[in-house]
């Protein structure tokens, strides 16, 4: 079952990885009226969660750029960025050596008891890394989601 889970996460991220590179970086930070957050921000905001669910809830070193917090923690806004986000080469680079860090770190692990309970801004709270990591396919998706409709939103203005 965990080779089976593993794998799901490589799909899910050849998803994201994919769609990062068919979108044009030049709109990426344009922001359709009904939207919080712009195409940069989806994107760094799966790095961020994916990274902090899998490393940062076990108590390992997140080894992401340590500038995401600051641009793609829950709660930030591109219109408050106060310096240059990290361009759409880093992002994929950060998602694509993301998902080989998880594969070779997860192994054997799903079933490891975090430190403390987590629960997330819907209420909703795990005690393995397992259940964050499956959580994380469902985030990452619904950003994904998030990013199409913003590029649709884009492209018919």
């Amino acid at each position: 079952m965990e080779q089976t889970i593993i794998h799901h996460m490589e799909t899910v991220r050849k998803i994201t990885e994919q769609t990062i590179k068919k979108i044009p970086e030049n709109i990426s930070d344009i922001i359709p009226k009904g939207f919080n957050n712009n195409i940069r921000w989806n994107f760094g905001h799966i790095a961020l969660v994916q990274e902090k669910l899998v490393f940062g809830l076990l108590g390992e070193e997140m080894k992401i750029p340590k500038n995401y917090e600051q641009f793609f923690a829950a709660g930030t806004k591109p219109v408050k960025w106060e310096e240059t986000p990290p361009s759409f080469a880093e992002i994929a680079g950060v998602l694509t050596e993301q998902k080989t860090r998880i594969k070779d770190f997860l192994q054997g692990r799903l079933h490891e008891k975090l430190p403390t309970p987590f629960t997330n801004r819907g209420g909703i709270t795990f005690y393995t890394v397992g259940e964050t990591f499956l959580f994380s396919f469902y985030h990452e998706a619904l950003h994904i989601e998030t990013i199409k409709r913003l590029y649709r939103s884009i492209s018919s203005i």
